[in-house]
């Protein structure tokens, strides 16, 4: 297992110049920050950089400014915002590189912050041109990535940055890799992987990877449907890709020859309409009705999916089961997240989650704290899961 360099590796920084990559693409709402969660893991960070006595020079990008300054898409509120949450003065400069930033970077003491504007404000950024990283680079001595969800990109500040300058994961980053490492590369097992959300489609290679790497995988929401159709059942007017029968048959082929169980709802909660208290009934999925749709699993499946989690020693989880969003059709996935999380808390699982879907039905459910790891990178993480190299992460790797 390749190891990470991380700041225990970075040694004295006292005086330093430390770039420290973030992703603060956070929401905002007429000018204000409306949710610092991102903000607030970095934190740690940022304390520990700020008492080692460095000079921290914040690099993050907002929005889709196609490389040229776009006023709404400023970082100085989100730097206002850091401020509040870090307890102390973030200081900004109204550009990222060139005698703006380097004006603002030269004007720093040992434990000042100082947040350099939208990187994605400059065309080199998402090109990783090699000038513009050197630009960057300038105004920093050691770099350190912070920006797990924004890694999947092989960016100017990135990954350039991790080849010109000590490169080393902050804290955050470091607890996302360790648990993405006991989740697949290195997990205790067996290893279940619950898998949800509407369309196969868009999580083929998240599938066909899995079923290589996990010991049972739990497929479910809408997706289950186009598997329960590519068995030969009837789904009704239910969610499914019928085009993608033949992909369903392939994965779960693959399966059987990497000895990974494929479990599948043996009954569904259908309504009519969906909508919020739909009058609705559970069937097995050998009787769903010809005017029906399957919105949630049944009680059966459930069991089922509580069984697997029993037997495991690690839970991967990417996706809803049901239809979470509305009520009743979110009992199940509800059910499945409390008794995953009843398990972790008796020390008897390890269970990292991820994607936004899924953050916020467990959230719903209440048990968001009880996880080992919940990851707040959507494209970074499901890539991980994919199998995919993540440029951000291979550039932090020990070299052997």
């Amino acid at each position: 297992m390749t190891r990470f360099r991380t700041l225990d590796d970075a040694g004295d920084l006292k005086g330093k110049r430390v770039l420290v990559r973030v992703d603060f693409n956070v929401p905002m709402d007429q000018g204000r920050v409306t949710d610092s969660t991102r903000i607030q893991r970095v934190l740690p960070t940022l304390h520990e950089l700020v008492e080692a006595g460095a000079r921290i020079v914040l690099l993050a990008h907002f929005g889709r400014p196609k490389g040229k300054p776009v006023p709404a898409e400023s970082l100085r509120p989100i730097a206002e915002a850091t401020a509040r949450e870090l307890g102390r003065p973030v200081a900004f400069a109204e550009d990222c590189v060139g005698e703006t930033a380097a004006a603002a970077v030269a004007a720093l003491k040992d434990g000042d912050v100082l947040m350099l504007e939208n990187t994605r404000f400059h065309a080199g950024e998402e090109k990783n041109d090699p000038a513009f990283v050197e630009a960057l680079a300038a105004n920093g001595d050691v770099y350190v990535n912070e920006a797990f969800s924004a890694a999947h990109r092989a960016h100017a500040s990135t990954e350039g940055l991790a080849h010109v300058l000590p490169a080393y994961a902050g804290r955050l980053m470091q607890a996302e890799l360790d648990a993405l490492t006991k989740g697949l590369e290195a997990p205790a097992r067996p290893v279940v992987a619950i898998v949800g959300g509407s369309k196969v489609s868009t999580k083929i290679d998240l599938l066909k990877n899995l079923v290589a790497k996990v010991d049972a995988l739990v497929i479910g929401g809408g997706m289950a449907n186009t598997f329960l159709h590519a068995a030969g059942l009837g789904v009704g007017k239910s969610l499914c890709e019928r085009d993608l029968a033949g992909t369903a048959q392939a994965i779960i082929e693959a399966a059987r020859e990497k000895n990974c169980a494929i479990i599948l709802p043996v009954d569904g909660v259908v309504a009519e309409e969906f909508k919020a208290g739909a009058p609705h009934h559970t069937y097995g999925v050998d009787a769903i009705p010809d005017t029906g749709m399957i919105l949630d699993i049944g009680g059966l499946s459930v069991d089922r999916i509580a069984a697997a989690i029993d037997d495991a020693r690690t839970l991967v989880w990417n996706g809803p089961v049901g239809a979470f969003e509305i009520a009743p059709f979110d009992q199940g996935t509800v059910a499945a997240a409390r008794h995953a999380a009843a398990r972790t808390k008796a020390g008897k699982l390890v269970s990292v989650a991820g994607g936004g879907d899924t953050v916020a039905a467990l959230n719903h459910a209440g048990v968001s704290g009880d996880f080992t790891y919940i990851s707040t990178a959507g494209g970074a993480f499901l890539e991980w899961l994919e199998g995919k190299p993540l440029p951000g992460v291979d550039a932090l790797r020990q070299k052997a």
